[in-house]
């Protein structure tokens, strides 16, 4: 299903409107056209491009699902893959939406591969700012890519938030919380790599659109580029932060579980060196040889305190040691 819009003049006059009437519109300069479909037809999309006078490659890389953020110039338009993401509200996965944009000096086209992307988020968000629609194609352009990398604030800030919570597990009792700490570290690791495959490109997609040689951003609206450009830059540094955080838990994850497997030998070793004593005495009784207090029962009264002389000896250095 296609949605259209139609400025002119900075206001928005019409919505809606059948496809096969954008060339008409396009005809008056004053006129400003978004497109949005949902995995169009080869076919449909194809009559769309050759109407538009978009080039082939421009149409491939639309169709196409796994392209790479970045920017392709042609002649006469411009051809963004972008991806919008969100962290899953149950766990540390994270969704990818995908969304190939075509920019031509009248028309915004977007080529939605995937469902989840919140298109009524993205218009309310141009619906906000009216007085910048005057400035047609950019105008759209800017509130997308702003929605755009919102998101991938949102994202980095909820990836933050779920390292928080592993940071206070890490020193928790209990053999769960270790696996669990485990499980979500390599969870969040996945994800942030994830995102920075989409983050990153994002700095010389918004920073090549704000170059004059492209005229695509005009003078008034550069100052709003520049704030999308300063989030792109800190959502991929806090990214970058974040997978060296992500690597330090794991790792100190890994170092409070060899420590708790090294509490676990002592107590272990401790107990094992406190039962052998009365192993060792009682077997030396046992021989059949004669020794003192053999066949009286002094020498069941010395091998007894013996026993527990030496027991009690051994657990309280071992208490004094910190082993037990």
């Amino acid at each position: 299903m296609a949605r259209t819009r139609l400025y002119r003049d900075g206001s928005l006059v019409e919505e809606d409107f059948p496809v096969r009437d954008i060339s008409r519109h396009l005809e008056d300069p004053s006129t400003t056209v978004w497109l949005d479909l949902y995995r169009p037809d080869r076919a449909e999309f194809t009559a769309v491009g050759e109407e538009l006078g978009l080039h082939e490659l421009a149409l491939e890389d639309a169709l196409h699902e796994g392209q790479r953020a970045k920017l392709d110039n042609y002649r006469t338009h411009h051809f963004l893959s972008v991806y919008a993401v969100a962290v899953d509200p149950d766990g540390a996965g994270l969704t990818m939406s995908e969304l190939a944009v075509i920019l031509t000096p009248q028309a915004l086209i977007t080529v939605r591969k995937d469902a989840a992307f919140a298109l009524d988020e993205l218009v309310a968000r141009w619906d906000r700012t009216p007085a910048l629609a005057a400035h047609g194609v950019a105008f759209l352009l800017h509130g997308l890519l702003d929605h755009v990398v919102d998101g991938h604030f949102a994202a980095v800030r909820q990836l933050d938030e779920r390292i928080e919570e592993l940071d206070a597990l890490i020193f928790a009792e209990g053999g769960r919380q270790i696996q669990t700490v485990q499980r979500q570290s390599y969870a969040l690791r996945k994800s942030l790599v994830r995102l920075r495959r989409v983050v990153l490109p994002m700095r010389e997609v918004v920073n090549a659109l704000m170059r004059p040689d492209l005229d695509v951003v005009d003078g008034p609206l550069l100052p709003y580029y520049r704030d999308v450009y300063d989030h792109v830059l800190r959502a991929g540094e806090w990214t970058e932060s974040l997978r060296d955080l992500v690597a330090s838990v794991m790792e100190t994850n890994l170092s409070v579980q060899a420590n708790r497997m090294n509490l676990i030998m002592k107590k272990v070793t401790s107990w094992a060196a406190i039962i052998a004593v009365p192993t060792a005495i009682t077997g030396f009784y046992g021989q059949n040889l004669p020794y003192p207090g053999f066949a009286h029962q002094s020498g069941f009264i010395v091998s007894s305190a013996v026993i527990v002389v030496a027991s009690l000896t051994l657990y309280f250095a071992f208490k004094h040691w910190d082993w037990l």
